[in-house]
């Protein structure tokens, strides 16, 4: 019997490249302007031109400014416009759907294609990003690629690429009240080490999985990047498609979605190489230099932490975290900048300030999330707290030369990584789920929601 990951793969596989490889079709391509205008121009400059021009699209995102107001042009780094001016010619000139920084359809590319239908089930697709994994959890066959490779798509519309193997990861019971789905990330990656995925297709099922709304499946199939996964994947069912029917490029026919059910009927579970109970899973946060240097929130570092990251990251082993001083706060990125993860936030925020000293950051992942925040009264929230609220894009996710926290700074991040200087030389963080970044901005120190209740009690 197959996994829908074989049958996706099947259904999509043209011929043996050789021995080892297939050839792959190719159902949609996506580019940003850090390396999709430097791979569109390259192509024409070989005198090669993009095959299909409906199945591209250029999403601006990664190095666009994220003040509110922003300019056309306006990048948050030195030169940035630069890049955002060469994709918007290149992908004029190759005929391919440009959503720009005035598009009232721009986001985070991962936050944008599931909104669009731009992924979909069924589909595969392929970015020059690695946090394309992220739209495994619509049941598409979703991976990240480099800028050549990119190219290669565009002009022929396959890719030579060799079979992953599978790594299944059932996850049973139910979560815990206030654990997130980015908890239940770092809780994997912290068991089982940032090279466990094994540069597999790592698909999650069981009943915790089937409980999770479309946003939590995304956030999870994000993480699994940091895992060391090929890409994540996760079988569709009536929550995907009733979240997909939002989306304006999604195939509404009949046909499609029968296509669908019947690869999802044709399918069995992998084999669980991995079980996870979820209701042993607590909140989560890293204190070292990888996602897999994460522990529950109010436990002690590990003895067996790495001395390294301890260092960089001004920890002790045997520590606790719990009101660790924070200088910075942020909200948004790929992996949590969707509705559901600001109403988390905003939950905590609502009638609470900012602690003095903190810069409190909230970018939500693209204006349909934004738009749907301020119909409801978020940003309000965010603002009255003392958040800044920005413009969508991945902001500070990463460093990319210009504003950032200042060097030395300890910043608390529902972003996907911890490496040494991504948020800016020296800065120090630690990754947590939206409720948690929202309580410690709050305490000033790092916190939980729960904390905060007791620090009101004793204040």
């Amino acid at each position: 019997m197959s996994t829908y990951f074989d049958l996706l793969w099947d259904e999509h596989r043209i011929a043996a490249a050789d021995d080892v490889y297939d050839l792959i079709a190719i159902d949609r391509l996506l580019l940003h302007e850090r390396t999709g205008g430097v791979a569109l121009k390259s192509l024409a400059e070989k005198g090669y031109h993009v095959a299909d021009p409906s199945r591209v699209f250029a999403i601006v995102d990664h190095i666009v400014s994220f003040r509110d107001g922003r300019s056309r042009d306006e990048a948050r780094s030195p030169g940035g416009e630069v890049f955002i001016q060469e994709t918007r010619r290149m992908a004029n000139a190759a005929g391919i759907q440009l959503i720009d920084t005035d598009d009232p359809r721009q986001g985070i590319v991962h936050v944008a294609a599931p909104e669009l239908g731009l992924a979909a089930p069924g589909l595969s697709l392929v970015c020059p990003d690695s946090h394309t994994c992220t739209l495994g959890a619509l049941g598409a066959l979703a991976w990240g690629i480099g800028s050549s490779e990119a190219e290669h798509a565009a002009a022929t519309g396959c890719l030579r690429i060799k079979k992953p193997e599978q790594l299944g990861v059932r996850i049973d019971g139910k979560l815990r009240p206030g654990v997130a789905a980015k908890d239940l990330a770092l809780h994997l990656i912290s068991a089982h080490g940032a090279s466990g995925g094994r540069r597999a297709a790592v698909e999650f099922f069981g009943d915790a999985i089937e409980a999770m709304s479309v946003d939590e499946r995304l956030t999870l199939c994000n993480m699994a990047a940091e895992f060391g996964a090929f890409t994540a994947i996760i079988q569709p069912d009536a929550k995907v498609l009733e979240f997909m029917d939002q989306g304006q490029f999604f195939p509404r026919a009949s046909s499609y979605r029968d296509h669908v059910r019947q690869l999802v009927d044709a399918s069995v579970d992998p084999h669980p190489n991995i079980v996870i109970d979820a209701t042993d899973v607590e909140s989560t946060i890293t204190f070292g230099t990888s996602p897999e240097d994460a522990a529950p929130l109010a436990a002690a570092i590990s003895a067996s932490a790495k001395g390294r990251a301890l260092d960089y990251m001004g920890l002790e082993s045997g520590q606790s975290l719990i009101g660790l001083p924070v200088q910075g706060a942020f909200i948004g990125s790929c992996t949590n900048g969707r509705l559901s993860d600001l109403q988390a936030a905003a939950k905590v925020l609502r009638g609470r300030r900012v602690a003095d000293g903190v810069r409190a950051v909230c970018v939500p992942g693209s204006w349909a999330v934004r738009r749907e925040a301020e119909a409801l009264g978020l940003d309000q929230v965010f603002l009255a707290a003392g958040f800044e609220w920005g413009t969508p894009g991945c902001a500070m996710c990463f460093y990319a030369g210009g504003e950032t926290f200042p060097p030395g700074s300890r910043v608390i991040s529902s972003t996907n990584r911890n490496f040494e200087g991504r948020q800016g030389p020296g800065v120090r963080t630690h990754l947590a789920s939206p409720a948690v970044v929202a309580a410690s901005a709050i305490a000033g120190a790092i916190a939980s929601p729960v904390d905060l209740g007791h620090l009101k009690e004793s204040a």
